[in-house]
């Protein structure tokens, strides 16, 4: 089973930030797994600045959805993140919240068992402006859902705040 670390916070928090310094300090080999699709050239430039945030001690794993099918095991594994491996569920299922929360469960209860040292980001949704449209809204809970869950499972939790960690499980 996994050790579990989750991250959660706002936008530009200093979530993956600490998440990648917490993960440089339990291994000298860490591993990056992202979960990003691509949607757009902006898109495709935050991704690229992740890239060049990280050195030549990391390992870049590049996987959508299903996150069981590589194997972990032993490794300090950073999982970036939450929200972009959801939305593509979300996505997937037609924007229809239960099948892909159903879905996202299921594949993060194959992927979690393995036996690893695993830090997740993630983002707090909930925590702003409220969601002006219902896709939006439909999104921020499917969200809040899918983050109760994992920090349930957690062994730690933090809260970001204005790059500053707050721990509050653990």
């Amino acid at each position: 089973m996994a050790s579990i670390t989750f991250i959660t916070g706002g936008a530009r928090s200093g979530k993956s930030s600490f998440a990648q310094r917490l993960a440089e300090q339990q291994s000298d080999n860490p591993v990056y797994l992202a979960t990003a699709r691509i949607w757009d050239e902006d898109f495709a430039q935050r991704v690229k600045r992740h890239q060049d945030d990280r050195d030549d001690r990391w390992q870049t794993v590049e996987e959508e959805k299903e996150l069981s099918k590589h194997d972990f095991t032993g490794q300090t594994v950073l999982m970036d993140c939450v929200t972009l491996w959801l939305t593509n569920f979300f996505h997937d299922n037609d924007y229809k919240i239960d099948g892909a929360l159903e879905a996202a469960k299921a594949e993060w209860e194959r992927f979690a068992k393995q036996d690893m040292n695993l830090i997740v980001v993630s983002n707090e949704l909930g925590m702003g402006v409220h969601p002006e449209n219902e896709l939006a809204r439909k999104f921020a809970d499917l969200q809040g859902w899918m983050n109760q869950f994992i920090a349930q499972q957690a062994d730690t939790v933090f809260l970001m705040v204005s790059g500053i960690e707050v721990k509050i499980k653990g």
